[in-house]
């Protein structure tokens, strides 16, 4: 487990962070930049958390700890044989998420229309959560053209995605609260 009991350490200041394997690198990396909008994604989740009860509620808490798992997979690099086996993102948590995304979806009439984020608060809260779950999975996109990630990580932010929609929809009263796009309607 991690023991923290300093917080600054002003190794940082010259620009530069430490991954979970001891190397160093910018600020601006790539992998730097994945697990900083991962947690930027987990922010957003932990304010709409504010605002759901239930299932819900339990689902997103869930989801808060596996975006902690996909930030420790991203902060150690992929390596043939490390030292000690690094946390890793596995098909079961995308699985999990699957089966959520199924069930939640059940309850929701088919869309006729793309959704604006809105409606309740929770929901408003979750789109921006998905929309931030997009970028962290373009970030990941990009750094699995530079180094190799473990797949499951794409697989896991493409899906999460797709939950917090419909998380998002089923915190619009099941759909009957969803802000639907007018093509066209304000020309």
């Amino acid at each position: 487990m991690v023991k923290l009991t300093k917080i600054y350490t002003r190794t940082g200041d010259g620009g530069e962070t430490g991954l979970g394997d001891g190397s160093r690198v910018a600020k601006w990396d790539p992998r730097v930049a994945a697990y900083g909008a991962v947690d930027e994604t987990n922010a957003a989740i932990g304010v709409a958390r504010l605002y759901v009860q239930g299932e819900l509620a339990e689902m997103l808490a869930r989801i808060q700890n596996d975006l902690f798992d996909v930030g420790a997979d991203l902060c150690v690099p992929e390596r043939a044989d490390p030292p000690r086996s690094p946390l890793r993102v596995t098909a079961a948590q995308v699985e999990r998420l699957e089966r959520e995304i199924d069930r939640l979806n059940a309850r929701l009439s088919p869309l006729r229309s793309f959704v604006l984020p809105g409606g309740t608060p929770a929901a408003a809260y979750l789109h921006l959560a998905r929309a931030m779950a997009r970028r962290a999975e373009r970030e990941i996109a990009l750094l699995a053209t530079r180094q190799p990630i473990n797949p499951e990580l794409l697989r896991y932010m493409n899906r999460l995605s797709d939950h917090l929609f419909v998380s998002a929809r089923h915190a619009n009263d099941d759909g009957a609260q969803d802000v639907l796009w007018r093509p066209g309607a304000y020309r």
